[in-house]
Order: C-alpha cells, then structure tokens, then sequence
C-alpha cells in the first residue's frame, strides 16, 4: 500500500521536531549529559500533587465542563489579574492541555487558509508547523543577536504584507532568553493596532524573568481586543507532566476556540485540573513562595551558564527570560550549530540542540537549558571546554 497517497501532504511535508531528535541521540548514548529538552528539573511539590491524588481516591474521575472546572477557571482568572494586570472572566477562559494545546487552539480558531501569520526568528518550534496545519503561510522575521533578538517596532512593520493577520508573540523567549519591557511592548502595539494585526502572545516564561516584572501586551491599552493570551502550569509550577494550560481571549474569540476544543479533547485531564488549582491556591496564601524559590535557583544557574560560556569565548548574550541561553559557536569553532551539536555529543557525550531547529536565524547558534542541576551544568560545561581545546 502507497501511504503517501493517504496521508496529509501539509503533515508529510513538516520536519520532526529538531529538538526531539538530539533527545532521541541522547537516549541512545551511554554516559550523554543533555542541556537539550526544556524542562525543569524540580519535582512537582507534594501539595499540588496531594490534591490530585485525593480527588482520585475520592472517585473524582468524570469529565469536567468543556471550559475547565469553575474553581480553577475562577483562580486563573484570579491569578492573572493580581500578577499581570489581566481582566479575563471565566466566559473568555478555556483550560487548555498545556500551552502547546493552546497554541494550536488559536491558530486553528483564527487562521483561514492562505493567512499570513508572523513568527518571530528564532522561536518555539512548534509554531510554524502549526501555523502550517491551520492553513496559514509562515512569515519569518529573522531577529538578530545584536540586540538580543528582541522583536522591534520597525522589523514588525517592514515583515507586514497584506496576506498578514496574525502575529505570535513569543516573550519571554525560547530559545534565546530575550524579553520585552514595556516600552518596547508599547511601540509593538502601536503597530499592530495601526496595522490591523491580531496577536498571539505565548507567556508560558512570564513567572522567570530576571531584573524586572514581566508584562502582559494585553494588559497595554486596547491590546486586549486583539490578543489571545496564552500561558501554564509547565514552566514556573514544575508541572511538564501534567499537561495543563489555558487560552484567555475576548469572548467572541474564546467561543469559536470553545468549539473546537470541545469536539478534540471534551476538557483537560480533571486530574491535572486539581492539581493545577492547588498550585494557584497554594500561590495566592503563600504570594507565590516556591515559584519565587524556583526563580532565584534559576537565576544563579543562568548567571553560572553565562560566565562559563564567556571563559570558553564562546559569544552569550544575556538572558532575561525563561531557562535558556543561546550562545554564537560559529565565529568561535567554524561550526554551524548543527555541526557544533553533533560533534559535542559524539566527542563528549554532551547535548545541545542546533539553534536551526527554532528558525533559520538561529544557524551559528546552539541552545543550552539552565534547567539542569548546578552539577550537572558544570559536568557539562567542563565538556563542552574540553572540546573546544581539542579543536583548537
């Protein structure tokens, strides 16, 4: 049987995951240290998972409402007006299964075929995919370590044409650890007003920045009619198994995005959903403790992972967001990150995953994650030296 006669050729055509693929390499390599999969390496605290193992114990197993169960639709809510200065009501809130659920939920509730959608370059590298599966056509805009990849008024305005509809906004930024202030935010929004953009803005990092608070663009004036703002437990709460998120959008928005939810996945795993309420309970009566613990263990590891890179002359910027740090190997070594990531891995059995895998901008770069112990970032990084000494 031909398969190919079958199967989607939109789906045939999409690359695996570049980041997948080196974690498949180190799974299959004996004594590998992988600073590649983004993932913090905190356990879930005991009291989130406490409370879903009761709800369990308790026959609490059935389906939620399509939207979420109400406590927790009405503690998200709560948690992004006190954290980000975000007005939501539980009608223009949908608990997701995690981010990534969230992202593929607006894409699909916003893009029709032959739409536009701006993706910044480098970023996740589940969007342009996604964008792909919706119908819509992919336009990079390629950013530049020069200013820390940040996206800028003016690269947003010369990446308009006139099939564009949507931007995403990926800020904090994985994989480059860039972050956006509110100046910079504001100057975003007076073009995407002007121009009649609606966004997209993935917050999933808005708990790790470092040196200042983060800011919501749907927070800024007129910004929340045209955003769908999109964030989860993954990151901050230390809970990547759990898979649990949510989409926040001006009704009209977060109806249409209902629909579709509601016909591919009924609702989030009532599980996760427990715990996902204990975690923003035990935030509001604590203001939010371990997630500021885990900030500050962070912070030390992204200062360390920058000093080090530094001393092997490797260029790094410094991250302001999320858990990575997106270092130029090219100038250093003659590598691509490519090249770089499968020579490391084979000489010393460290992986790191090619800045290509989040865009073609990210060529001579290669991703590293702070999410890992001190120790096993120091193992890694003494590696990663003895590497660079032996090629000269």
């Amino acid at each position: 049987m031909n398969y190919d006669d079958y199967i989607n050729r939109t789906v045939a055509d999409i690359p695996p995951s570049g980041i997948r693929k080196f974690f498949d390499l180190v799974s299959t390599t004996e004594g590998a240290v992988s600073l590649g999969v983004g993932e913090p390496d905190f356990v879930t605290p005991w009291t989130y998972r406490d409370c879903a193992v009761k709800s369990i114990i308790s026959g609490r197993t059935g389906y939620t409402a399509n939207r979420g169960d109400k406590k927790l639709i009405d503690e998200i809510t709560r948690y992004c007006r006190d954290r980000f200065g975000l007005d939501y009501d539980g009608n223009e809130t949908i608990v997701t299964v995690g981010a990534s659920e969230g992202i593929d939920l607006a894409l699909r509730t916003l893009v029709t075929p032959g739409d536009g959608v701006l993706v910044p370059d480098p970023s996740y590298v589940s969007y342009a995919p996604n964008v792909r599966i919706a119908g819509g056509i992919v336009k990079p805009i390629p950013l530049s370590a020069s200013n820390g990849f940040k996206l800028t008024a003016d690269a947003l305005d010369r990446a308009i044409d006139k099939t564009c509809k949507l931007l995403i906004l990926p800020y904090p930024n994985n994989p480059t650890g860039a972050a956006l202030d509110r100046a910079e935010l504001s100057a975003l929004a007076t073009v995407i007003k002007n121009r009649g953009l609606f966004v997209i803005s993935d917050e999933i990092y808005a708990e790790l920045t470092y040196g200042s608070r983060h800011v919501s663009i749907a927070s800024l004036d007129g910004m929340k009619e045209r955003t769908v703002t999109l964030n989860g437990f993954s990151k901050a709460f230390a809970m990547t198994g759990w898979r649990i998120g949510w989409l926040c959008a001006p009704r009209p928005v977060a109806d249409a995005a209902l629909k579709i939810h509601q016909y591919t996945i009924m609702c989030a795993p009532t599980a996760s959903q427990e715990a996902a309420y204990a975690a923003l309970r035990d935030g509001r009566d604590n203001d939010y403790e371990r997630v500021e613990e885990m900030r500050a263990e962070y912070d030390r590891r992204r200062k360390f992972a920058v000093g080090m890179l530094g001393d092997m002359g490797l260029t790094c910027f410094e991250p302001k967001g999320a858990f990575y740090v997106f270092p130029e190997v090219e100038k250093r070594t003659g590598m691509d990150g490519e090249s770089f990531a499968e020579n490391l891995l084979r000489a010393q059995k460290v992986a790191v995953v090619p800045g290509t895998a989040f865009g073609s901008s990210g060529r001579s770069h290669v991703r590293c994650t702070y999410a890992s112990s001190l120790k096993t970032l120091n193992i890694a990084f003494e590696r990663m030296r003895e590497f660079l000494k032996s090629i000269g």
